[in-house]
């Protein structure tokens, strides 16, 4: 499976995902595959030197999707701490199955 669920970490408003491997320049094509089948809107992105953040609306819950270069690590992130708990807990049952894209 090219997704799955690496840790949930409900207190922080964290899920940690399993991804494609995939280089920092490569990311913006696999955030775009990954938005687009949640199905999620892009709000804003933004690149830094090492980081990927892009804030993303899903089911009107606003969140970040993150990708960070040196610890090849992609993550969902919430903006409202446990007011977005519906969502998360959601989407971690979603990569817990784990799943491919076309």
């Amino acid at each position: 499976m090219e997704f799955g669920l690496i840790e949930y970490q409900a207190e922080q408003g964290r899920l940690i995902i399993r991804t494609p491997q995939c280089d920092f320049d490569d990311f913006p094509q696999l955030g775009l595959r990954l938005v687009q089948a949640l199905p999620a809107k892009i709000i804003e992105k933004q690149c830094d030197a090492d980081i990927h953040s892009w804030l993303i609306d899903f089911e009107e819950c606003q969140l970040f999707l993150r990708a960070e270069h040196y610890s090849e690590s992609v993550w969902f992130e919430s903006l409202a701490g446990m007011d977005s708990q519906q969502e998360l807990d959601y989407l971690a049952s979603v990569f817990e199955k784990g799943f491919d894209l076309p």
